[in-house]
C-alpha cells in the first residue's frame, strides 16, 4: 500500500522548538583568518571534511569569541567515502539522481545529486551527525533538500517508486499523473531524510545531555519551482525536530527572469520581495525561527558594480519583513574577500572586493546586529495574500500537452500587478491553513490550481470556513491544465470531481465548473475569474486589478514600498512614476560615505536604506559603523569605543555627538574627522583590525 505523507508528518516527535540566541551568523568551510572575520554572532563550519578537520576549524573561531554551529548538505557534500566503497565496502553510484537520458546529476567530483535511501542516512548518520555532535556543536544546519525534477530515473529511485506506491515504476515524461507522482516522491524522501536525520542528532544529544537544534537553510519555494526542484519546503514545520530555517534567498535566485507587461527580463528587488515572502509565510502561524539570509556576491562570476546593485536590492527587500530580525549575513566569506571578479561589465580586469564596497557591506552587518523586530508594517494596502503550495514544484518538468506556465507566470500574475502598485502583497502557504492564525490578517485572499494541486481536502474546508466568516477569495484559473486529471483524492475514494477547485467549491454551494461571477458564502465572497493568472503578466492585468478593488474596496496605489524600523527607514522606489522624496535628517547607510540629508531623493527602481537621525537614542550614539562596536564608555567630556572588523577592510563610521569633537584617536593616534553641524554627527574613517580599534573621542 502506498504510505501516507501526512501520517509521517504527524508522528514525528523530537522535542519543541528551541530558541537559539544567535542573531546573527554566515557559513564557511574555512578556519578563523583575519580577513575573513565578520564579526557576526555566530559561524556555521561547513562540512566534516574540510581546509583541516572539522575540530580544529572549530577550535580557531570558538578562539576568537564565535558560537559555533555546523552546516553541511544533505543532498550533496563530501561524501565521496559512500560513493566509493569507503564506508560498507560498496559502491553506490546508483544512488544518484539520473536523468532519462541516463546522465548522472553531478555535484562535484564523485559526488552525485542523492536520492536519499535508508542506507545513505545510516551513513550520514554515523559518519557526520555523530562526528559534529562529539564535536561539541549544539545546532545543525542541513542546507539544500534537493530533488531535480529531471532526476527520477535512477535505478534506486525505480527502488523507491516500488516501496512507496506498491506498483512499477513509470518514467515521469510518460504523462502528467506519472510527472506528478514522480515529484511527489521525491518531495517525501527528503521530508523522511531530514526526519530521520534530525530525529537522530537530537536523541544522540540527549544521551550526553545535551539539546541539539536542527535547522534546514533552504531556497525558497518560489524558486525551487523556477529552477525545477523538489524540496520539502513548508511541510517541514509539522515536523517537531525542526527548529527552523535559513532562507536562502540571494541574487542568484533573485535575478531570475519573470514575465511583466509581456516582457520577461530580470526583475531582482520584485521576486527577492516575494522569495522572501515565501519563508516568512512558511513560519508565520508555527512559531518556527527563520534567518533571512543575503550575499555580496553570487554563485555565477559576474562584476562588482551588477553585485553591489543587486546585493543592495535584496538586502532592501529583506528589511521589508519587520517581523524578521535575525539574519545569515553572508555565506562563504572567503570568496568575497579575498576572490577576484570584475571591476565592471565593460572590462575583463579583474579586482579584490572594492574598498567602498567593503565599508558598505560591513555597514551593512553591523545594521543587521541592531535591526529590530518590529510591528510595524509596509506602507500601502494590508490583507492581500497570494496562496501558494509545494506542489508548485510538482508541475514544472516536462511540459504536457503542450501546455507552458512560462518563469512561473501563473505565481507572478497574482503577485505582480498588485506588488507594482505599491501593495505589499503576502503569500500565504496552503499547508498551514490548518495552523488558527493562517488567515487571521487576510482580507481578499488570490489563489488559483494552474501552477499547484491541494495535497488534500482539509485545506478546503478551512478556506470555506474563512469565507464563510467573511473573508474574500478570488479564484483565477480555467482548470484546463494537464494536471487537473491526476490521480489524486479529488476523484478517488469516492470523489469525481473533474477539478480540485470543484471540490472547493461544492463546500460553499458554488456548481461545479462554475463560471465567471462573485458568489456568496455566509458572510463572505467567492470572485471566480475564468483566465488562468499568467495571461495577467504576458498581456493585460486589468482584469485581475478590476476583480481585487472590487473585492478589497478603496485601495491606495503607489510606486514605493516605506518601512520605519525604529530608527531604520527602508525605502523601494518601484520602476513606475516619480522619484521617492523624503524630509528629515537621514543618514544614507548604502553610501560608504554615510552622508547626511535634510531631503532624500530616491529613483524608481533602486532602493535605500536610511538611519533617521531624529529618532536616534540620546547623544553620544553610534548611528553607523563598518565594524562591530563595543565597549562604549560615555562621560560628560567623551566618548570612546572598541570596534572589530576584517583585516584590510576601511571602517567608516557616523557618530551622534552632544557637541563637536575637540580631538579624535583612533589606538592612541589623533586622526582627522569630518562635523556636521546641522545633525551633529562626526564622520570617522580608518583601517579595520579584528584584533579591535580603540577610538576616543573629546567634546
Amino acid at each position: 500500500m502506498r504510505k501516507s505523507l501526512l501520517l509521517l508528518l504527524l508522528v514525528v516527535s523530537c522535542g519543541a522548538p528551541v530558541r537559539e540566541p544567535s542573531k546573527t551568523t554566515f557559513q564557511t568551510n574555512q578556519g578563523w583568518r583575519p580577513t575573513i572575520d565578520t564579526r557576526a554572532d555566530a559561524v556555521m563550519v561547513y562540512g566534516v571534511n574540510g581546509t583541516a578537520p572539522l575540530e580544529e576549524r572549530l577550535a580557531t573561531w570558538r578562539e576568537h569569541g564565535y558560537t559555533t554551529h555546523f552546516m553541511t548538505g544533505i543532498a550533496w557534500g563530501g561524501y565521496q567515502d559512500y560513493f566509493t566503497g569507503g564506508w560498507d565496502g560498496r559502491t553506490h553510484g546508483d544512488e544518484g539522481q539520473v536523468e532519462v537520458t541516463g546522465d548522472t546529476l553531478w555535484h562535484g567530483k564523485d559526488v552525485p545529486y542523492i536520492v536519499p535511501t535508508e542506507n545513505y542516512l545510516a551513513y550520514f548518520k554515523e559518519r557526520h551527525l555523530k562526528r559534529v555532535i562529539d564535536a561539541g556543536v549544539d545546532a545543525i544546519f542541513l542546507e539544500e533538500p534537493e530533488f531535480w525534477a529531471r532526476g527520477g530515473y535512477s535505478d534506486a529511485f525505480k527502488r523507491e517508486w516500488e516501496a512507496y506506491y506498491g506498483t512499477p515504476w513509470r518514467p515521469q515524461d510518460e504523462s502528467p499523473e506519472a510527472t506528478y507522482l514522480s515529484s511527489k516522491l521525491k518531495y517525501y524522501l527528503y521530508c523522511r531524510a531530514l526526519e530521520e536525520a534530525f530525529a537522530y542528532a537530537k536523541e544522540y544529544g540527549r544521551s550526553l545531555g545535551r539539546d541539539i537544534r536542527c535547522y534546514v537553510p533552504t531556497h525558497s519555494l518560489l524558486n525551487y519551482s523556477q529552477w525545477e526542484i523538489v524540496s520539502p519546503e513548508a511541510s517541514l514545520a509539522s515536523l517537531d525536530c525542526v527548529d527552523g530555517y535559513i532562507a536562502q534567498v540571494w541574487t542568484g535566485t533573485s535575478r531570475v527572469p519573470a514575465w511583466y507587461r509581456g516582457e520577461c527580463r530580470e526583475r531582482v528587488f520584485e521576486t527577492a520581495f516575494l522569495e522572501y515572502g515565501c519563508m516568512a509565510s512558511m513560519v508565520a502561524p508555527t512559531g518556527r525561527r527563520v534567518w533571512f539570509l543575503t550575499d555580496p556576491i553570487e554563485d555565477r562570476a559576474r562584476d562588482w558594480e551588477d553585485f553591489r546593485t543587486n546585493y543592495q536590492a535584496t538586502f532592501t527587500a529583506q528589511l521589508l519583513y519587520p517581523q524578521i530580525a535575525d539574519y545569515e549575513v553572508m555565506p562563504w566569506p572567503e570568496r568575497v574577500y579575498e576572490r577576484p571578479y570584475r571591476k565592471s561589465a565593460d572590462t575583463e580586469e579583474e579586482t579584490l572586493i572594492p574598498p567602498d564596497f567593503a565599508s558598505m557591506m560591513q555597514v551593512m552587518t553591523n545594521a543587521l546586529q541592531q535591526m529590530p523586530r518590529s510591528s510595524t508594517r509596509p506602507s500601502g494596502p494590508a490583507g492581500l495574500s497570494v496562496l501558494m503550495g509545494n506542489s508548485l514544484m510538482f508541475q514544472r518538468f516536462p511540459v504536457h500537452d503542450g501546455y507552458d506556465d512560462p518563469r512561473m507566470s501563473n505565481f507572478y500574475g497574482l503577485a505582480l500587478p498588485l506588488l507594482h502598485r505599491g501593495v505589499p502583497v503576502d503569500i500565504t502557504h496552503i499547508e498551514n491553513l490548518g495552523w488558527p492564525d493562517a488567515l487571521n490578517d487576510v482580507k481578499v485572499l488570490l489563489m488559483t490550481y494552474a501552477n499547484m494541486k491541494p495535497l488534500d481536502p482539509e485545506a478546503h474546508s478551512h478556506l470555506a470556513d474563512w469565507v464563510k466568516a467573511g473573508g474574500k477569495l478570488l479564484y483565477s484559473a480555467t482548470d484546463t491544465d494537464p494536471f487537473q486529471g491526476v490521480q489524486e483524492w479529488w476523484n478517488t475514494g469516492g470523489n469525481a470531481f473533474a477539478a480540485p477547485s470543484d471540490h472547493l467549491f461544492g463546500l460553499m454551494g458554488i456548481p461545479s465548473g462554475a463560471g465567471e461571477g462573485t458568489y456568496a458564502f455566509g458572510k463572505g465572497l467567492v470572485r471566480i475569474l475564468r483566465h488562468d493568472p499568467k495571461t495577467y503578466v504576458m498581456e493585460d492585468d486589468g482584469v485581475l486589478l478590476d476583480a481585487v478593488r472590487d473585492l478589497y474596496g478603496p485601495m491606495e496605489e503607489k510606486n514605493s514600498l516605506l518601512l520605519d524600523r525604529g530608527p531604520y527607514k527602508v525605502v523601494a522606489a518601484l520602476e513606475d512614476g516619480a522619484p521617492v522624496g523624503l524630509e528629515g535628517c537621514f543618514v544614507d547607510l548604502y553610501d560608504p560615505a554615510l552622508p547626511v540629508y535634510a531631503h532624500k531623493e530616491v529613483s524608481p527602481g533602486t532602493q535605500a536604506l536610511l538611519y533617521d537621525v531624529w529618532k536616534a537614542p540620546k547623544a553620544p550614539c553610534i548611528l553607523a559603523a563598518a565594524g562591530r562596536t563595543s565597549e562604549e564608555r560615555k562621560s560628560r567630556h567623551g566618548f570612546s569605543y572598541l570596534c572589530k572588523g576584517p583585516e584590510g577592510t576601511v571602517h567608516v563610521t557616523r557618530i551622534l555627538l552632544p557637541r563637536k569633537p575637540v580631538s579624535v584617536e583612533v589606538d592612541g593616534i589623533p586622526i582627522s574627522y569630518e562635523w556636521d553641524e546641522a545633525s551633529r554627527t562626526c564622520f570617522l574613517r580608518f583601517g579595520n583590525s579584528p584584533d579591535g580599534v580603540r577610538v576616543e573621542i573629546r567634546y
